[in-house]
Order: structure tokens, then sequence, then C-alpha cells
């Protein structure tokens, strides 16, 4: 099991780390739209919202040795369900092999964000 760790991705907000890989498997924490450059939530739209926590699963992805293409398994957060259609545009761009997926909506998300998203990811390279 190998922790992972990337400067590219906000640092986890808790006793969690940003992603677990473990043989050819990629367990993303759920990344929430934090830019890492500055620390702080990115925009307040949506469409802004759902663009961060994608990139920041990317980054996680990448640290971890995956992509986006071989994500096999997401769950998304919205704290507004009346967001899906938006979420779903930005989403399909960076999850292009439509992987297995489940959106929920919930009561709220850390820091008060619109979204949150999280990925395993399988890759044969070890």
């Amino acid at each position: 099991m190998k922790k992972i760790e990337t400067s590219a991705a906000p640092a986890a907000i808790g006793p969690y780390s940003q992603g677990i890989r473990i043989g050819n498997v990629v367990y993303c924490s759920g990344q929430i739209p934090v830019d890492p450059a500055t620390g702080t939530v990115a925009g307040t739209a949506i469409a802004e919202q759902a663009e961060q926590s994608c990139k920041n699963v990317g980054a996680v992805l990448a640290a971890g040795g995956a992509s986006y293409e071989q994500v096999v398994k997401t769950t998304c957060f919205l704290a507004d369900m009346t967001d899906f259609p938006i979420f779903n545009s930005v989403y399909e761009k960076y999850f292009i092999s439509c992987p297995a997926r489940s959106c929920v909506a919930v009561k709220a998300l850390p820091k008060g964000v619109l979204c949150e998203v999280e990925a395993i990811a399988y890759t044969e390279e070890q």
C-alpha cells in the first residue's frame, strides 16, 4: 500500500490521504474545488467548481500512476441536484471513458462547496 501525496491537488483537510495505491488500483479521496496554488475555493458557480474538482482528481490520479482513462468508478456529490446538467457537461470532458458512476445530492459539503468527486482507477502498470 502506497500513500499518494501531491502538491498539484489540495492537501487533505483531515486525517486521510489524497489517495492510496494498492497494486494496480488507485483510490482517490473526494476532491473538492480548492485551487491547490491558492488554497481557496475556485469560483462560485458549479461549472467552475466542477472543473477544479475534476482537475484535482486528475492530479491525484497522476501522482498515483493512473489517468482519467483508467478510472473504473467515480462517486460524485452535489450540494444541489439542479446543478446536475451543468456538472455533467464539465465531468464528461474529463471522464471520457464513461466509468461507472454514482451521483448524489448531499445536505452540505466541506467549505460550503457545490461538488466533490472521488475516483477509483485500475492500471496495468505497477
